[in-house]
């Protein structure tokens, strides 16, 4: 009998005993190919030499130091390679312990910047519906994902919510990229212009959707256009990247193929590779400078911010990322991976949509092509693709709501950096299985 309190009480979990490569093994020794990096996390895979001996290393010279006494070398490298590889005005970097603390600390910076400017009034941010922002209760608040919500709704703070950029679902018949782009960019200023645009703090978005509505990536034009619109009405725009970003649609932050530079940009899962609990805030330089010039400092810290550590994981596995060219690897083995998904999917009578970027790919199911309706939420459709690919030995990351936030479901792939062209053709076969089999299962 377990005395941890699992997410999930009564399924019993493998225990997993090892790490190898682009490979987790449980204590029986079945090995299991982490086609989703446990959430788009393992980008360089398990036991890499380099992260281990990285970490062997800083716990020999420093295992913790407070921020509020001391800065020490990981972070600072850390830092510097990071501001290195961003646009020059994002080089500003605020250290966290995850996902969700680094989008909480996106929106005090948004909240404080404009106390500092003289606008306190703007209290307001809009988001999009099929997002995820993480689990804590000011990052529950902005996000889209109503299966998370929904239980802990009296508790969040109110925010408003545009629709997603999500073409497959919501782009009428006949209707160009263009003018789908523009109709959203229309209600998301229409939106600002109802609250009150000098109430609004900020707009947040994914560049790349994860979670919710699995690896949906905008338009060409449409993040320009909203970041146009963010600037018109004085509202900062928060690029959430903890899952897409730090190489895995290619290029190290996804916003590079947008034309667009955030105000405030999120990381976290592929900044460490797993190898320590690391998030981050890349702020711009007009950002800080409000806030260092008004009061001083930002009114914000957690305990393990900055961990030398974390740090020092970070800091090897963000190397080897630079040094291996890993963002052009992505980009090459990720046209692979739409290949093998496209040769085993395209004409599969349940497979409605293949997208994303890079290692970030994912199949929408559909119970019926011709109208794209989705497989009702009772039919648990993701949770049993998950348990037949786990029987197979591939790990994947299934999730439902895709469609409306209730129905449909959809598979996330984010493999390792490190993945080679047979391992993924694997993975794709494995998954073809698992979703054959679970679907057979429903008639």
């Amino acid at each position: 009998m377990s005395h941890i309190f699992h997410r999930n009480p009564a399924q019993v979990l493998p225990v997993a005993a090892r790490g190898e490569g682009c490979y987790l093994i449980d204590a029986n020794g079945k090995r299991y190919f982490d086609g989703s990096g446990g959430a788009a996390v393992s980008c360089l895979g398990h036991g890499h030499p380099a992260v281990v001996a990285a970490l062997k290393d800083q716990l020999d010279k420093l295992d913790y130091a407070h921020t509020s006494f001391f800065t020490s070398e990981p972070a600072e490298h850390l830092a510097n390679l990071m501001a290195r590889l961003s646009p020059p005005s994002l080089g500003n970097v605020y250290f966290l312990s995850g996902g969700s603390e680094a989008v909480e600390t996106a929106l005090k910076m948004a909240r404080q910047f404009h106390v500092e400017n003289g606008e306190s009034q703007r209290t307001h941010f809009v988001s999009r519906r099929q997002s995820y922002h993480g689990n804590t209760l000011g990052a529950l608040a902005i996000g889209g994902n109503l299966a998370r919500r929904t239980l802990y709704e009296p508790l969040l703070v109110p925010s408003t919510q545009v629709s997603a950029c999500y073409p497959y679902r919501q782009r009428l018949a006949g209707e160009s990229d263009d003018a789908y782009v523009e109709r959203l960019v229309a209600e998301l200023e229409v939106t600002l212009l109802r609250l009150g645009p000098k109430t609004v703090a900020a707009f947040v978005a994914e560049t790349v959707v994860g979670a919710t509505a699995g690896a949906l990536e905008p338009l060409p034009g449409y993040l320009a256009r909203v970041r146009e619109v963010c600037d018109r009405y004085g509202v900062l725009l928060i690029l959430d990247e903890v899952m897409c970003g730090i190489g895995r649609t290619g290029h190290y932050h996804a916003f590079e193929r947008e034309g667009v530079v955030p105000d405030l940009l999120t990381l976290a899962k592929g900044l460490g590779g797993g190898y320590q609990p690391i998030g981050a805030v890349m702020a711009s330089d007009r950002v800080v400078q409000t806030i260092t010039g008004g009061s001083g400092s930002f009114h914000h810290g957690h305990t393990y911010i900055g961990h030398p550590l974390a740090c020092a994981a970070a800091l090897a596995v963000q190397r080897e990322i630079v040094e291996h060219n890993l963002c052009a690897q992505v980009r090459q083995r990720g046209e692979y991976l739409r290949g093998c998904l496209e040769e085993r999917f395209a004409q599969h009578k349940h497979v409605g949509d293949i997208r994303g970027r890079g290692l970030f790919q994912a199949i929408e199911l559909v119970q019926d092509r011709r109208n794209a309706r989705p497989f009702p939420a009772e039919a648990r459709l993701h949770a049993r693709i998950k348990h037949e690919a786990l029987t197979r030995g591939l790990l994947c990351y299934p999730s439902g709501g895709t469609a409306d936030g209730v129905n449909g479901d959809h598979v996330l792939l984010a493999p390792p950096y490190i993945s080679s062209e047979a391992q993924l053709k694997s993975a794709v076969e494995i998954l073809g299985d698992a979703v054959d089999a679970s679907i057979a299962a429903l008639d």
